[in-house]
């Protein structure tokens, strides 16, 4: 067998399906930005995993297709703020002197390979292995080099995840900052109340969190008519009504910001005026008390 046909062997066994399928659909949106002169972050690796998973390059959308091509828009767009306010939270973790980092449901996430860390940080990763897997094929391909020192963790969240990232060697005695981007709305409300305990439980005092959340109404308004199999289609909670308080009672201080306000903030205002009364955001930031 020779390389390029090991290699193609290697990427068709490691095809995306299911859930974390969405995490290469998150790269293509996040390529796309990199692309731009006017960008908010460059992901240099996201192109190679849109690729590795047939979402690079992509053909437009059909003429008559006005509909989803707006909800599809909204959602890259919500990917990119997310992003950039995530990244500027991890950065300001480090600035406070957090060496540990660990990213809850990681995907196709490269803030190991793009982002600049302080000597001493260590990067948990933890995922399933299906995408921890195909992952790694790409980043040998494209002999990537991680910034810190990176730990993928392979455990699914609804297991003993804790105990998975315990034996991987997360030192529960030192901050962490806690990172769940896009997979809280793919959670039952009773799995994301106990994702949060038992971060809590592994969290001391001066921890932090950063978490996305989908908006209320989110779910109607993208997830009813969305195609089977797409990312909206499988959207299942919604943030509570007060996620500030919400997270009181899970022992964090927590600053919520709308998407709007943060879109503002970076230089790429939301033109359109809001559909409904603008209710707590979900871009959240949270300190452990």
């Amino acid at each position: 067998m020779t390389d390029k046909q090991g290699q193609e062997q290697e990427q068709v066994q490691a095809s995306p399906s299911g859930v974390w399928a969405t995490a290469v659909g998150v790269a293509k949106v996040r390529a796309r930005e990199t692309a731009r002169e006017d960008a908010l972050f460059r992901d240099p690796l996201a192109q190679a995993f849109a690729t590795a998973g047939g979402l690079w390059p992509s053909s437009p959308p059909l003429p008559d297709d006005e509909p989803a091509r707006r909800r599809r828009s909204a959602v890259a767009f919500s990917i990119v703020i997310r992003t950039k306010f995530l990244d500027d939270l991890l950065r300001q973790a480090a600035d406070s002197g957090i060496r540990q980092v660990v990213l809850l449901g990681a995907g196709m996430d490269s803030r190991a390979f793009r982002m600049e860390w302080p000597e001493g940080t260590r990067m948990f990763e933890v995922d399933t292995s299906a995408p921890l897997d195909f992952k790694a094929s790409v980043l040998r391909q494209e002999r990537a080099v991680a910034r810190c020192e990176r730990i993928p963790v392979a455990v699914d969240l609804r297991e003993d995840w804790p105990a998975a990232l315990a034996a991987a060697g997360h030192d529960l005695t030192v901050p962490t900052v806690w990172i769940a981007e896009g997979l809280l709305i793919y959670l039952p409300e009773d799995a994301v109340d106990l994702l949060l305990a038992r971060i809590g439980a592994q969290s001391v005092p001066g921890s932090r969190m950063g978490l996305t959340l989908g908006s209320r109404g989110v779910i109607e308004r993208f997830g009813a008519d969305a195609a089977p199999g797409s990312a909206a289609s499988m959207w299942v909670s919604e943030m509570p009504d007060n996620p500030v308080g919400w997270l009181a009672e899970h022992g964090w201080d927590a600053d919520s910001r709308t998407l709007r306000e943060c879109a503002a903030a970076y230089g790429r205002p939301i033109d359109t005026p809001p559909q409904r009364e603008e209710r707590p955001g979900g871009l959240i930031s949270a300190v452990r008390r």
